[in-house]
Parts: C-alpha cells; sequence; structure tokens
C-alpha cells in the first residue's frame, strides 16, 4: 500500500499469485490425500492407517477453512483501503474543484449527467426486453388454457371424469372431517365424565 491507501498494482499481482500458488497446493494436497486413500483401500487397511488418513484429512479440511477465512479477511480489508482511498479522492477532487472555473465544473456537471442518462437508457431497455418476454410468456399460456378448454370441450367424457373426481374428494373430505369432529366429540364426552 502507498501512502493514499489505494493498493499497488505489484502488491495487487503478488497477492493473487500468492493465492493461486496456495489454492494449487491445497489441490495437491486434496489429490495426495485421495491417492493415500485408494492405496489404504487396495491394501488390509490397519487402524494406525485409517487414523493416519483421517489425521491428514482433517490437516487439510483446516488448512482450507483456515486458507478461506484469511482470503475474506484480506479482500475485506483491500475493499476497505480502495473505499477510503475513493474517498480521499472525492475529497481531494473536491478541493481542487474550487479553484475550477464555472465553465470547467458545468463540463463536469454534464458529463455525470450524461452518465445517468445512459444508465437509464440501459434499465429501460432491460425493462422493455423484460414486458417483451412477459407478454410472450402471457400469450403462450392462454394458448395453453384455450387447448385445454378445446380439449375439454372435444371430450365430455374427461369433462365428466374430472368433476366426478373433485365431487369424490370433497364427499371424502366431509366424511373424513366428520369423522374427526365425531371422535373429538366422544373424547372430550369421556374427559367430562370422569
Amino acid at each position: 500500500y502507498v501512502d493514499t491507501g489505494s493498493p499497488t498494482v505489484a502488491s495487487s499481482r503478488s497477492w493473487k499469485s500468492m493465492e493461486m500458488e496456495i489454492q494449487s497446493l491445497l489441490e495437491k494436497l486434496l489429490d495426495i490425500n485421495d491417492a493415500m486413500s485408494r492405496c489404504a483401500a487396495s491394501s488390509a487397511p490397519t487402524t494406525s492407517v485409517t487414523q493416519k488418513l483421517a489425521r491428514h484429512r482433517d490437516i487439510l479440511h483446516e488448512f482450507t477453512q483456515e486458507f478461506r477465512r484469511i482470503k475474506g479477511n484480506i479482500n475485506s480489508l483491500r475493499e476497505h483501503a480502495e473505499l477510503l482511498s475513493s474517498v480521499r479522492d472525492d475529497i481531494s477532487e473536491y478541493k481542487a474543484s474550487g479553484s475550477m472555473s464555472p465553465r470547467v465544473q458545468l463540463l463536469r456537471e454534464r458529463a455525470a449527467i450524461h452518465g445517468s442518462i445512459a444508465h437509464i437508457d440501459d434499465v429501460i431497455s432491460q425493462a422493455q426486453t423484460t414486458r417483451a418476454t412477459l407478454g410472450s410468456q402471457r400469450a403462450l399460456f392462454g394458448d395453453v388454457q384455450g387447448k385445454v378448454k378445446q380439449l375439454g370441450d372435444k371430450f365430455p367424457i374427461i369433462r365428466g371424469l374430472i368433476g366426478s373426481i373433485k365431487r369424490k374428494r370433497s364427499r371424502d373430505t366431509l366424511i373424513l372431517s366428520a369423522v374427526i369432529a365425531g371422535c373429538t366429540l366422544f373424547l372430550i364426552i369421556y374427559w367430562l365424565s370422569k
């Protein structure tokens, strides 16, 4: 890190190379553990061998967890440093803008507005694409519903079968409800009579 708090390109590259190196070493250790497990499985495994394999798996798990934890900490520290450097840059830019001419300030404001308009155009185009997709899906579902209705009209037997299934289901529900209510009533009467 330099004095401004922003990470230098060299430190970022060295961190990435170290990260890739550690990741490759962890993958090699995983491959070695798998190879040891296969060798132990092919021979007659003893208690000491299985304990050593379990210990090696535990060590690999600990190393992996520690690497993920440190990687997360470093990433959060880098994001924090980048945020601080951007804030410092904004503050210094604001201080420097006091000496700018009104024309330069207006040009900067115009560029910012143009960027906002471009972003809004992107959002609107995405919304229009989504609307078109939803419209096509609605038309597709309408077609499917119409075809199902046509099938029901063409085959009144199927419609009658579906209706009888619904009636039987509702009748079964009523019978089950009556049985549960009766059992509950008898249980309450039995409990009160004691």
